[in-house]
């Protein structure tokens, strides 16, 4: 099957990992002799991706500079600036929208996922939905749980204010429709918030996944991933204990 595109969240400005970041954007933080965007669209080729739009901001044009066209990772690559001004994640996504096909995929520019892309999608379809969260049984174990869920139904989604039911966790995974960024007005909002009103419109399909997710967005899951990648032999021996 063809997969849809992915738009990937890359124009953060990284604090958490201050002060590698002061001079280098999240995606371009070495793993493994590599920058991190490396192994992100690695894994998207992998899966059966072919086209990517990036979203970028913050020191973007060493993102640009180091994928180019994408061509070496097996993927089709371009480019959505957030301009003089910071858009949020769902402002930033909904001016990428013309370079978008009708159905997609949005993953953080922090996010290195292996979970089933092709089955996520195939449900995504059979839902009918304007749009997916992929969730993960996460017990407040890897970060803070946010979702609540049940019957393969999200009852509650909060990132700010938690509760003794949120068992779960947005997995860093979602798909999406043109006619879902109709649902919130203006240019400067977060992802968040438009998953927030779907929910509410009952217009938001969820998937569970079962490998648990890694991230680059700060020390400790840099370190995390990199021993990841090593088991799986996917990079060659490393260490990031220098950032440390």
């Amino acid at each position: 099957m063809n997969l849809f595109p992915v738009v990937i969240l890359a124009g953060g400005l990284a604090t958490r990992l201050r002060p590698l970041t002061n001079s280098i954007p999240k995606s371009m933080v070495i793993i493994g002799g590599e920058p991190f965007i490396a192994h992100q669209l690695r894994l998207l080729q992998r899966n059966g991706i072919r086209k990517v739009v990036l979203c970028i901001g913050y020191l973007g044009e060493q993102i640009i500079d180091f994928v180019s066209t994408g061509h070496q990772f097996g993927i089709e690559v371009s480019y959505c600036p957030d301009g003089p001004t910071l858009l949020g994640t769902g402002g930033a996504i909904k001016q990428a929208l013309p370079l978008l096909d009708e159905c997609f995929f949005v993953l953080y520019g922090d996010s290195y996922l292996p979970c089933h892309y092709a089955a996520i999608q195939r449900h995504f379809l059979a839902t009918q939905k304007l749009a997916m969260m992929t969730v993960f049984h996460n017990q407040g174990q890897w970060d803070k749980s946010n979702v609540e869920f049940t019957d393969n139904t999200i009852l509650a989604y909060d990132k700010q204010v938690q509760t003794n039911r949120m068992h779960y966790i947005d997995y860093g995974l979602g798909i999406f429709t043109h006619q879902a960024f109709t649902y919130l007005t203006g240019a400067n909002y977060n992802l968040a918030q438009l998953y927030q009103e779907l929910l509410a419109q009952q217009q938001l399909a969820a998937f569970e996944v079962t490998e648990r997710f890694y991230e680059a967005g700060s020390f400790t899951g840099i370190q995390e991933l990199e021993q990841y990648l090593a088991q799986k032999q996917i990079i060659s021996k490393g260490s990031v204990d220098s950032l440390l």
